[in-house]
Order: structure tokens, then sequence, then C-alpha cells
């Protein structure tokens, strides 16, 4: 009888041990080493933010974050080796605005429901700058010249040709009940060489966040005549918003958010999620973001999501009425 008891307790003891076995290992997560690609180049705002991000986190986490820049095809390359990586939690991301366009572009079918998104970090509002010689000196003003010249008497550049700031442009035309064609795009590497081209007399307005012009802005060069954000920002309070100002409607940040392959274990990604908003939260990010000008904006995973996906359908909507859309 105590050798049957005795049996029975064993197989008991290996059949708890079996169910067992499996959350300890998934609790222990991560056991090695996390790779973090960012699909903008290094030195750019993307890669900042994503280094200081990973530098946090792997304090909480417990074990390095490796930084990968993978570059190319405006993002299609990055944002598609996070989608098809393994969904073990060591492979997360950099996640752009971007991945609401390039699928419209024809570049790539890939689309932000091909992630976990595991919150958003970072976001700046657009706005409408222009060089501080500028005769326009308010909004109103330069609106009401590019509704009564003929079309292409202005120009705007501050990204590529149907990139986010032209897209910006386009949405706040439209929004006017302008044509998105009415001011002339100017292709740019950037809205850094489109400010310093702007300054230079070469185009007459820049559609780019106002963090981005911070430097010209504090040094005098610059103007910056209105916000997209549906509040005036902090960093920028005599600045108005779109709504104030025109009445537009139209309101365009571009946000950076963390990113995983979709199908991540349920607990790594809640592991990953609240490691990611304890890093936000950290004094050493926030002064990093403040310091380089760079909005603070936390979003958690449904909330993110949700944002990511309205994005998606209104930059969709703009580049089809612009006719930057391949579908």
């Amino acid at each position: 009888m105590k050798r049957i008891l005795a049996l029975r307790l064993a197989a008991a003891a290996v059949f708890a041990a079996a169910f067992a076995a499996p959350a300890v290992a998934q609790s222990s997560f991560p056991e090695r080493p996390i790779q973090m690609i960012v699909p903008w180049g290094a030195g750019g705002g993307t890669d900042a933010v994503g280094r200081i991000l990973a530098a946090v986190l792997q304090e909480d986490l417990g074990q390095p974050i490796n930084v990968v820049n993978r570059t190319g095809g405006s993002g299609v390359v990055g944002h598609s080796a996070i989608a098809t990586a393994p969904a073990d939690g060591y492979t997360i991301g950099i996640m752009t605005i971007e991945i609401g366009m390039m699928h419209w572009q024809g570049l790539t079918d890939l689309t932000h429901e091909q992630f976990d998104i595991l919150g958003i970090v970072n976001a700046d509002p657009g706005g409408i700058m222009v060089s501080a010689d500028s005769e326009h000196k308010t909004i109103e003003s330069l609106l009401e010249a590019i509704r009564t010249n003929p079309k292409g008497t202005f120009t705007g550049s501050g990204t590529g040709q149907g990139g986010i700031w032209h897209l910006g442009l386009a949405g706040w035309l439209l929004s006017e009940e302008l044509d998105p064609g009415q001011v002339t795009w100017v292709p740019s590497q950037g809205a850094a060489a489109g400010i310093t081209d702007m300054v230079a007399g070469g185009v007459d307005l820049v559609p780019t966040s106002l963090a981005e012009g911070r430097s010209m802005i504090d040094a005098g060069r610059v103007l910056p005549l209105a916000t997209m954000s549906a509040e005036r920002q902090p960093l920028f309070p005599n600045v108005p918003t779109l709504a104030e100002s025109t009445g537009s409607d139209w309101t365009l940040s571009v946000w950076r958010a963390v990113a995983a392959p979709k199908g991540l274990p349920e607990d790594v990604k809640a592991r990953l999620s609240e490691a990611l908003e304890k890093a936000y939260n950290s004094e050493t990010y926030g002064n990093f973001m403040r310091e380089r000008g760079f909005g603070m904006r936390w979003a958690g995973p449904q909330e993110a999501t949700e944002l990511v996906a309205a994005d998606d359908a209104s930059l969709g909507e703009v580049m089809k009425r612009a006719g930057l859309a391949a579908q």
C-alpha cells in the first residue's frame, strides 16, 4: 500500500513539474540579448530615440539590447525585418508613421496589422513655418495669399515627394478646400535641408514639426505661423493651432512607437510593454527627449494600435485625394 502511495505521489510530482516548467521558462523572459531594429539611418532622430530607449530598457530587463540600423526602401527594409522576425520577444524595433504610408505608395504590402505595438513613445506635431523675412507674419495672411495667387506661386519643402510633410501640407490645403497642388512641392533630403533652403530664399514655406525648426526659430531666422496639433505646444506656447487661426480641422503628428512581430506570447508582450512604459517615465528618457526638443507622448498597446490605425486611414485618404497613392 505504501509502495502504491509513493508511486502515485511521484507521478503527481512529475505531472505538476511538467505543467510548471513552461510557466517558469516564460516568467524568466528575457534570457538572452534582445535586438532592436531601427528602420532609419544612424545619427537621425529615430536612431537617437531607439538608442536611449535601448539603454534604459536593458537596465530593467537585465539583458543587453543591441540596436541595429536596417535602412532602405523608404523604411520598408527595416519595418519588414521587424515584422518577419520570430515572435518571441527577442526582436523588437522602432515603428514610425511611414508604416501608414508605404503600402498606399505601393512600396510594400506591409501594414501595422502585422505587428504587436507595445507603445507610442514620442510624437511631434507638424507646423507651418516661413522665413523670418517673409512678408507673411500670420497663417491667415499666408493662406489668403496661397488662395488668391495662381497655382504654383508658392513653394514648400521639407521631405521627399510624397513624404510625410508633403502629406502634411496636402492635408492642410485640402482642409481649407484648396487643391493640394496649389503649393508646388520641392523635394528635399529632410526637414533640415528644407528649412535651410527656405532661409536662403529657395522655397516659401516648410510644413515640418516645429521641434525640427527649433534652433532656427530660437535664432530668429524662422517664423512659426501655426501648429498642426489639437492644442498649442508647450515648447511653442505663442504659436496658434490651425483650428484657432483658420478654422482648419487638420492635425498631424509624426510619432515613434516600439513594436514587435505579430503573435507575441501574452506574458512576453506584457513584460515588454511594462518595461517600455517604465523607460518612458524614467528621468533619463524624459531629460534626453526634452533637451533635444522631442515631443513626449505615451500610449499603451491598445491606444497606440488605435492611433496608428486612424493615421493609416487618414494618410491614405489624403494620398488618394492628392494623387500620391498607388491604389
